[in-house]
């Protein structure tokens, strides 16, 4: 059995389960999403502008200025302003890199498959689950609360264990035979 395909798709199903709520029923207090994805997967469709100002990967902030956000199986579509202009996202899943709720501090971050090894029916394992405290795959929001350039190197991320207030990273990578 491939837990780590099973643990991740769970794992996305958090994100798409957010998503759905904030579809239905809007952002609940002081709720915000940060969702980092690499630009250059296929299935993602964003304006070229963004794509060649973002090459690799990407932040949007989803809090106050978002529109029409539709949530599907495999994806999620939405409007964000990028210089006063409404502009249409749409996002596979399977090209999250992260996901952060800093309200809460919550978040999830992911390892996402290059096109080449990329398989449709699952991506390759997850990388690391961040439950509390920093989040370890935002960036800092641009362009309105819209996008940025996403990610912080793993190399910054604390250790497993990390005192109380610091973020919790479990690798599942550790535990799987090469």
């Amino acid at each position: 059995m491939r837990y780590d395909r099973l643990v991740e798709e769970a794992l996305r199903s958090v994100v798409r389960t957010a998503l759905t709520e904030a579809a239905t029923n809007g952002l609940p207090g002081d709720h915000h999403f940060y969702i980092t994805f690499k630009t250059h997967l296929a299935g993602v469709d964003i304006p070229a502008f963004l794509r060649q100002k973002y090459e690799d990967e990407m932040t949007i902030v989803l809090q106050h200025q978002y529109w029409g956000l539709k949530v599907m199986e495999e994806r999620f579509e939405v409007l964000l302003s990028f210089n006063d202009v409404h502009e249409k996202l749409s996002i596979p899943f399977a090209a999250i890199t992260g996901f952060v709720d800093p309200s809460v501090k919550f978040g999830l971050q992911f390892q996402v498959a290059t096109d080449a090894e990329q398989q449709p029916s699952a991506p390759e394992g997850v990388a690391a689950f961040t439950p509390a405290g920093k989040p370890a795959a935002a960036g800092t929001p641009a362009e309105s609360e819209a996008a940025s350039e996403g990610g912080a190197p793993e190399d910054d991320a604390p250790e497993a264990g990390a005192p109380e207030g610091g973020a919790n990273v479990v690798t599942l990578d550790k535990f799987r035979k090469k």
